[in-house]
């Protein structure tokens, strides 16, 4: 495919995932209450009796609630989305390996939503109960936009990086990387890594760092095991 037929073939992934991610944000709209409750779950847990969230201005529940129905539909839509990825990349494949396709998708649900539930349940408690606690002798006037961007960013955040493996793959059968290269480079990789938890996490303190940055460390080390698994072949290079 020349660049241009690549640019029309990323218009029409970027279309159909549009799509689905605005019909499932109309489909999560109407939970929109009930899945940032959900959310706010870590939060209330750990403030004071009587205190709740808040808000400044008279629109801004309405955009929150906005984007939170927007970040439910990501979610829901992402084995559409995950389906479009495989389709852009997919000429860039050998027809042996297109039968991927259905591990592919499942395999990259599974991680992206175990990344959405570690950060949910482990991580993003970690870092609300650690503010909370640094700022217990002050009242806590925490606006309902920024408690959600926080969410989404940890959340969401995590969820891409528990692609690693996935992306391993895709290098390792392009022939772009290989098992070796991969752990001559870990140190290099650990720097990344550290470099992208101090992103992820609202606070500079490197115990919250290193919560988020052993679990991507150890998603590496499963990504050299995946590439060493399906790593091409002397035969298959030479048979290109």
């Amino acid at each position: 495919m020349g660049f241009f037929d690549h640019l029309e073939e990323f218009r029409k992934r970027l279309i159909v995932s549009l799509i689905a991610v605005f019909v499932a944000f109309l489909l999560c709209w109407s939970w929109a209450q009930e899945i940032f409750d959900f959310l706010a779950r870590p939060l209330r847990r750990v403030l004071p009796p009587g205190q709740n969230l808040s808000y400044t201005t008279l629109t801004e529940p309405f955009l929150m609630y906005f984007r939170v129905a927007l970040f439910a539909g990501v979610i829901l839509a992402s084995p559409v989305l995950l389906w479009q990825i495989w389709l852009f990349v997919a000429p860039a494949l050998y027809r042996r390996e297109r039968r991927y396709v259905w591990p592919f998708i499942l395999a990259g649900l599974v991680f992206f939503l175990s990344g959405c539930a570690f950060a949910y349940y482990e991580a993003f408690p970690l870092v609300v109960g650690f503010l909370v606690g640094v700022g217990k002798s002050f009242n806590a006037v925490i606006t309902i936009n920024e408690y959600l961007s926080t969410a989404i960013k940890l959340i969401l955040g995590l969820g891409i990086c528990f692609e690693t493996p996935i992306f391993i793959f895709f290098l390792a059968r392009m022939g772009i990387v290989t098992p070796g290269w991969l752990m001559k480079k870990f140190k290099y990789a650990i720097l990344i890594i550290f470099v992208i938890a101090a992103v992820i996490t609202p606070t500079p303190d490197i115990a919250t760092q290193c919560v988020f940055a052993f679990p991507m460390m150890a998603l590496y080390l499963l990504g050299v095991g995946v590439a060493w698994i399906f790593r091409r072949r002397e035969t298959e290079t030479e048979a290109s």
